[in-house]
């Protein structure tokens, strides 16, 4: 099984990347999943179920830890071959 999942972090802070949003991104990043898209206001990756799994119980655990107040995430089954 395929997995997208789409997830931000908060509190946002306009003027600097907040410490929970770096961890965010070195998590999925380091994740090896197939596709990651990390941007300011919102991030997808997809990847097989395993991975994509793993690396949110890291994301959630690991961002909360380094200060998120709310995170919030999508998770979707994706056909072989969609986007």
């Amino acid at each position: 099984m395929r997995l997208r999942v789409e997830f931000t972090t908060e509190p946002f802070d306009l003027d600097e990347a907040p410490a929970h949003a770096l961890v965010a991104r070195e998590v999925i990043e380091a994740a090896g999943l197939d596709e990651v898209d990390v941007g300011p206001f919102g991030n997808t990756a997809a990847g097989g179920a395993d991975a994509v799994l793993t690396a949110l119980d890291a994301l959630l655990r690991r961002t909360l830890d380094a200060g998120a107040t709310r995170i919030s995430l999508q998770v979707n089954v994706v056909e072989a071959g969609e986007r």
